[in-house]
């Protein structure tokens, strides 16, 4: 199925109430919505609430009948919660500019670009992590993801001192580099 045409299914279901539909729009768009909210003074309470006006939006578009989608439905959901999300920052005064300037400033297209690249980049360093082994894997997640203090990931590891353990995470730190790059460089 292509593209185009997936997104002419989606928006059909959406019309008719097709759950599917609705979960995979929410499924492929909330993550960007609510970086959005989140990187622009926002919780992530008014992301959710941003993210179901625009849903709203887009459901009554789509029952509309005459509605002509000219762009990817994320572009189009990533437009309008920007445009709410804007006109609530100017209402809570915490947005001093006028809202169409910020419009005009960067286009919505570059936005949605940069988030799938840095998507896609999180991706791939998720497989390049996958593909470390152990324990490595184990000692990056701990130090990084858990946010463990050198001394517990020592005595975790069997390390004989704080210094050892942090000598081996320098170690898997460059292998995850390598491993991560050598994917980049390849575009996978």
């Amino acid at each position: 199925m292509s593209p185009e045409t997936k997104e002419k299914e989606l928006l059909k279901g959406l019309a008719l109430g097709d759950k599917k539909a609705v979960e995979t729009i929410y499924k492929d768009n909330y993550n960007m919505v609510q970086s959005l909210v989140i990187n622009n003074n926002g919780s992530a309470q008014e992301a959710k609430d941003i993210f179901q006006e625009a849903m709203i939006v887009l459901l009554e578009k789509a029952r509309s009948g005459n509605f002509e989608l000219n762009c990817q439905i994320k572009t189009y959901v990533y437009s309008v919660c920007r445009r709410i999300w804007l006109k609530k920052l100017q209402q809570y005064n915490r947005y001093s500019s006028e809202v169409e300037s910020m419009v005009a400033t960067v286009p919505v297209e570059e936005d949605v670009e940069e988030y799938e690249k840095r998507d896609l980049e999180f991706a791939m360093m998720e497989k390049a992590i996958g593909s470390l082994g152990e324990p490595c894997k184990s000692l990056i997640e701990a130090f990084y993801i858990q946010k463990r203090n050198m001394q517990d990931i020592a005595s975790q590891f069997g390390y004989t001192n704080a210094d050892n353990a942090k000598n081996q995470k320098y170690k898997c730190l460059m292998r995850l580099k390598k491993l991560f790059f050598a994917q980049y460089k390849n575009g996978k």
